[in-house]
This record gives structure tokens, sequence and C-alpha cells, in this order.
């Protein structure tokens, strides 16, 4: 018999960014592609929208080159919802012009920026089947649902938002994170009712229920809301990491929970220096701390508002 030992199959990690549109997904893995390149590994962005022209960074893999959005509205008349949804199917039908191109980098840590369209994580599965088939080809990837953080100012729009994370979690079936995006303008739209960590947490959601009783179109939906919340709370499984771009110290702590999720801290493949090995490593920092850090950075709090907390406790 022969001694020698059969290879390893390479193992490719990576992120698939995905959430509405507008919610920041390409600025995401612009900032990302060069928070990586100065931690000295190499990255590969993959456009997998067929309708985002005009990217703004190096893109290695684009699916516009194997099928448009407008050449498809036009030739099969078409809206967008309809055509991206074909546009996916047909990059379904045609992995294996995707498995070719991915092949050139296997050395590389790869970024997939996806389509907004929410029916493809929630309902339609060929974004799904896309992402089992990378699976297959030895990808260890994480899902990163970003959403704009200016939703947590609207006690109805954040249960939509909990409620759209939660089905994307359960169809898309990879390991997720969840991001609150754009935190630097996340009060632009108005105040948060409580602290930010209520948020990111998801506590208590009866406390929402009550901001949501006190609207008058939204009292007469009330059993319907608690019914909402109680499915939420069940599952216990959507919680946010906040994000601002720009902001080195926000990009480490998304870094960190997507390294953990998809097991790239605990892998050995790759010679690393100290900082990437550092900005894997499991932080010792309380979670609580992290986002009081900033609540108090990206928020105004009243002095008075603080000193009514303190009395409580």
């Amino acid at each position: 018999m022969s001694s020698q030992r059969v290879p390893k199959p390479s193992i490719c990690f990576g992120q698939v960014v995905i959430g509405p549109p507008g919610s920041g997904k390409t600025t995401y893995c612009h900032g990302m592609q060069q928070f990586l390149t100065g931690l000295g590994r190499k990255v590969v962005v993959v456009n997998m929208d067929p309708a985002n022209d005009g990217l703004p960074y190096t893109c290695e893999v684009d699916v516009s080159e194997l099928v448009t959005l407008d050449d498809v509205m036009e030739g099969l008349k078409l809206g967008p919802n309809g055509g991206l949804l074909y546009c996916m199917e047909y990059l379904q039908a045609n992995l294996d012009w995707l498995q070719n191109k991915l092949k050139k980098h296997s050395d590389c840590y790869f970024l997939f920026d996806c389509p907004g369209q929410v029916e493809l994580y929630t309902h339609q599965s060929s974004v799904k089947d896309i992402f089992t088939q990378l699976g297959k080809w030895n990808f260890r990837l994480t899902a990163v649902h970003l959403v704009d953080s200016h939703y947590c100012t609207d006690p109805a729009k954040f249960i939509s938002v909990l409620c759209t994370s939660l089905s994307t979690m359960l169809h898309v079936e990879l390991p997720h994170v969840n991001v609150l995006s754009k935190m630097d303008i996340i009060e632009q739209y108005g105040k948060l009712a409580f602290n930010l960590d209520f948020y990111t947490e998801v506590m208590d959601l009866t406390y929402l229920l009550d901001h949501l009783a006190s609207d008058p179109f939204f009292k007469k939906f009330r059993h319907l809301n608690e019914k909402l919340a109680e499915v939420i709370q069940d599952y216990s499984l959507v919680s946010f990491v906040p994000l601002n771009v720009q902001d080195k110290e926000s990009m480490i702590r998304v870094l960190q929970t997507v390294d953990k999720a998809n097991g790239y801290c605990f892998g050995d493949l790759e010679e690393r220096n100290l900082q990437a090995m550092m900005s894997a490593a499991v932080g010792a920092d309380f979670q609580f701390d992290i986002t009081l850090g900033v609540q108090e950075r990206y928020m105004e709090t009243s002095r008075k508002r603080v000193e009514e907390e303190l009395m409580e406790l």
C-alpha cells in the first residue's frame, strides 16, 4: 500500500453580506476589504448583484459578466424584482462558471456582496442553494446581515426588522451575524426610547409594545404585535452588533464576531501576523461595556435621563 498522504481539500473562509437595499452592503465590503488588507489577509470581493454597477472596490469576480439585470428586464420584459429573481436562478443554473472563477483565488478570504431584495433571503431558494453549494466546495461562510440602525428609533420598524432578521436566519441556514449599520447617524430620525443595549441584545419587547400602544394607529393591532414579539423571543436568536465602517474599533468588533462564527480564528491554514491574530481572538470585554462605549460615542444622553436611571437603580 502506498504511504502517500492524500492532500486535504483547501478550506476558504469568507462572508456573505446581505440585507435590505440601502443598508450599506457595498460600503461595508469596500471598508472590510481595505481593513482586512491592512491586517495582511488576501481578500477577494465577489459581486453577486447583477444590478450593482459603479463598484467602489476592486472586484475580482463579477456576476455581471454572466448576466445583468438590464439585459434580463429588456429581453424578458420583467420588472426589477422579477428580473433579479431570474438572475439568481440563472446563476444557480450556471454554478460551474462561478466555481471556475473562484478556483483562481483559493488562497484568499472572500467577501460576497449580495443583492438587496429581501425575498431572496426569506422566501426564494436560489440564493440559499448557492450558499449551500459553496459549502460543498469547502467554503466556511458567515452571513453578515446589515440593517439600518435608525430603525431602532421607531418601535414598529424595529419589530419589523426583528421579524425579517429572524426569518432570514432560519431560511439561509448559515452562521449569522446581524449588524446595525450607520451607527454614526443612529439618532438622525429621532431619539431612542431605551439604552442601546436594549436593542442590540433584544431585551424584553413588552416595553416596545407599550410604546406602540400609545399610538392610535398601532393600538388596534396590539394583539398581533404581542404575538410577533412572542415569536421573536421564543426563538431567542436575534441580536445585533453595532457598526460604523469608518471606526476601526467597530470594524474589529464585527470581524471578531464573524471570525468566531465561521471558525477562521480557530484555524492555522495560513501565516498570520500578530495584528491579524489579535483581531480574530476571543475578546474578554463585557458586551455591556462595549455597547455602552458605542452609545456614549454616537448618542446624545441628557443628564436628566442619566440621573433618572440612577435613581431607579
